[in-house]
């Protein structure tokens, strides 16, 4: 049983062009509630979704970051309602809820997500979660490793390296350092790769910290379009020797100009259409087992362009993943 953290989730409202033409369909006509307290049971098709919420800017909070990301998850859905239901019939959409953190218990609130997280994946479904401060990394690689019996290795689209010392209490910017703390006491190993840090938003200690337990990370400063082909290269090389990648994108590592609407804008951010390209290179490997996306702060997120492109960027991940199916099955 879930506690009293775990929210049901809320139906999805949009524009309707037909209630019989499948066609015609929209995401918010398709996706199905699913209820954590219950056994999961459906007919499986050749790829099932589930969206899962996490409600939380606690550890956006500790790290002295711009709160607002709780209410992330309510505002991406919002911008996946409508659109087009163009994965069918490959697809199938549920929705799991929510994971809340309103009294500031975060270690409890990452522990919900983990149980949440173990179970919707040993009901045989991919996991896509809605951020939410980053902080939801934490309990999302718990959850996977769970269900994996295994640590996955890491991809991380981030401005910040997030390898911060833990004093006192966990944050936003502490979950690697967590997470290798845990792959060194169950003996596994720690495979991080951090891509889009900026040198601005990380101090030498970070980037001396990743190196001493062996981190990769690709600056932003070096990604660029004429480096595109070595950077999908360098991301091929990581992949090749790992079993499942647990992708996690911190929406701070786009543009400000695209997506303002973050925890922490970076005006030398990159390029969404190239992080897209890149996040499409990963799916195709075949190799991805769960997804998060982080930071999306409504609070700051003028004509919902964050949202929005963060929504576009799931509609994308799951049109990837329909490709990278049918291709495999030839």
């Amino acid at each position: 049983m879930m506690n009293s953290r775990y929210q049901l989730p809320t139906p999805l409202s949009g524009r309707i062009d037909s209630t019989s033409d499948q066609e015609a369909f929209r995401w918010h006509q398709i996706i199905k509630p699913i209820n954590l307290n219950e056994p999961i049971q459906f007919e499986k098709t050749a790829i099932n979704i589930c969206f899962l919420g996490f409600c939380s800017d606690e550890g956006v909070k500790r790290n002295m970051g711009r709160v607002g990301a709780a209410k992330g998850p309510a505002s991406i859905r919002k911008e996946m309602a409508n659109w087009p239901a163009n994965c069918l019939p490959h697809v199938q959409l549920f929705d799991a809820g929510d994971i809340t953190c309103d009294d500031g218990n975060l270690e409890e609130a990452q522990e919900q997500l983990a149980v949440a997280v173990n179970k919707i994946h040993q009901a045989g479904l991919f996991t896509i979660l809605l951020g939410g401060g980053h902080e939801i990394a934490l309990g999302h690689f718990n959850g996977i490793r769970e269900s994996l019996d295994e640590a996955p290795a890491i991809i991380n689209f981030d401005a910040h390296l997030d390898l911060r010392p833990v004093i006192d209490k966990g944050s936003s910017g502490t979950m690697f350092n967590q997470i290798h703390r845990i792959c060194e006491d169950k003996k596994e190993d720690f495979n991080y790769l951090c891509i889009g840090a900026q040198t601005y938003a990380n101090t030498q200690s970070l980037f001396n910290k990743a190196n001493e337990i062996g981190a990769q990370y690709i600056l932003a400063k070096d990604i660029s379009t004429s480096s595109y082909n070595k950077i999908e290269e360098q991301i091929s090389n990581y992949i090749k020797d790992k079993n499942q990648i647990y992708l996690t994108i911190c929406s701070d590592v786009l543009s400000a100009a695209h997506a303002p609407g973050v925890s922490a804008v970076q005006p030398f951010g990159l390029d969404p259409d190239m992080v897209l390209q890149l996040i499409k290179s990963i799916i195709h490997s075949g190799k991805l087992c769960s997804l998060d996306i982080a930071e999306v702060s409504p609070r700051f997120d003028a004509d919902n362009r964050t949202a929005k492109l963060v929504a576009v960027y799931i509609y994308a991940v799951i049109n990837s993943m329909i490709e990278q199916k049918l291709n495999q099955s030839y």
